[in-house]
């Protein structure tokens, strides 16, 4: 599969489709008439934003303007791969200019393997240390824009973006307890990710 689009759309409180952008639009399509599809509101499942969606006419035409909007990020898209160069770059290996004091240089060389694979093992661990704050951050801001979106006036929704941002998993599903099903659920799917693990 390519770079499909999942979402999610609400009419009022309860999920009425979710799914790929195409699946949601035929089914609201087939289900809902044109008052309450002007009341309707789709969301990206990755991020928790609201989609712009025209939803007048045919639902064919509603797919020809998705189609021409968003081109095949809407549903699949072949992966297009830039041409190989010839030579080391099979392995991924791209050369660049780094410039260290020469202590640095020193310590560097005097490591297992030299310099490049010393570099190359201590990017990747940083890289690594860092993916799971960089997760929980982006777990954090897609909860964070839906409850925005749609329960900026429901009971404790303050309280539960402060303990969204705090980390605290228990007082966060307290908070929102009592919120509407479909919405509290739909909150719970994009902040799965927004705890620290000991928190799991």
């Amino acid at each position: 599969m390519g770079n499909t689009l999942y979402c999610t759309a609400f009419s009022g409180v309860k999920v009425v489709a979710n799914g790929s952008l195409q699946h949601v639009v035929i089914t609201v399509k087939d289900a809902l008439n044109d008052r309450d599809l002007t009341q309707l509101l789709i969301f990206d499942d990755s991020t928790g934003k609201p989609i712009d969606v025209d939803l007048r006419g045919n639902t064919d035409d509603v797919l020809q303007r998705l189609e021409d909007q968003l081109g095949d990020s809407a549903g699949t898209e072949e992966n297009h791969q830039p041409a190989r160069r010839v030579g080391r770059p099979k392995l991924g290996v791209v050369s660049g200019e780094v410039t260290l004091l020469p202590r640095h240089w020193e310590w560097l060389k005097s490591q297992p393997g030299g310099a490049s694979v010393t570099l190359r093992k201590l990017i990747d661990e940083a890289r690594h240390a860092g993916e799971q704050q960089s997760t929980i951050r982006a777990s954090q801001e897609a909860a964070y824009t839906f409850m925005t979106a749609v329960a900026g006036d429901f009971h404790q929704y303050e309280e539960a973006l402060r303990a969204l941002y705090a980390g605290d998993l228990d007082r966060f599903y307290h908070f929102i307890d009592d919120w509407a099903p479909d919405i509290r659920n739909h909150v719970k799917k994009l902040a799965a990710h927004a705890f620290p693990e000991e928190n799991l």
